[in-house]
């Protein structure tokens, strides 16, 4: 191939030359150590040495070159860095916008009456029992989105997010009456 092979052997060789006695009887039972002390030791391959020797030939020993070279590389890596970032803000910035646009938004009135999304009745819920309990009376709405809710009786009131409730609509001609005049109040 490319002298691998010959300066692997070489290297075992010289390992091999260093542990065995001046009559060279015991090389087969100190093959296993000299292979595994020449595995583990640090070793400089051929291929760096050429790959060293191309870039000194390349620049021609000119280290203003170099260092030029160097500068203008950080700077296009800088642009690169600045610019991933910029699409970054841009792509949050679309996906915060696409997300807003499909959040329902909910107008609660105080006093309209609501179910509160149960998020806890996982013991053997049964495939037709509701998750919403209630219904509840609206007492008060907090800023950004929190709701104070008390039962039909004005007993227990407790705070929840607005976004597990959702309107008790009652059957009849009396739920849109009601529904409408407290629309009006507020």
């Amino acid at each position: 191939m490319n002298g691998q092979a010959e300066v692997s052997n070489r290297e075992i060789k010289s390992i091999l030359e260093k542990v065995v006695n001046a009559m060279w009887k015991d090389w087969a039972q100190r093959l296993d150590e000299a292979l595994w002390a020449y595995r583990t030791a640090y070793k400089t391959p051929i291929e760096s040495e050429h790959k060293d020797f191309w870039v000194v030939k390349k620049l021609n020993l000119n280290l203003d070159t170099a260092g030029a070279q160097r500068k203008l590389q950080l700077n296009e890596l800088e642009e690169w860095r600045l610019n991933a970032y910029e699409n970054n803000k841009l792509y949050k910035e679309k996906t915060k916008r696409w997300h807003e646009q499909h959040i329902s938004k909910k107008e609660l009135v105080v006093g309209e009456k609501v179910l509160l999304f149960n998020s806890r009745l996982r013991l053997f819920p049964g495939k037709l029992k509701s998750r919403w309990s209630g219904p509840f009376i609206i007492k008060t709405i907090f800023p950004y989105g929190a709701v104070e809710l008390t039962r039909e009786d004005g007993t227990n009131a407790f705070k929840v997010n607005g976004q597990r409730v959702k309107p008790y609509f009652e059957d009849g001609l009396e739920r849109q009456k009601s529904s409408l005049a407290l629309r009006k109040a507020s």
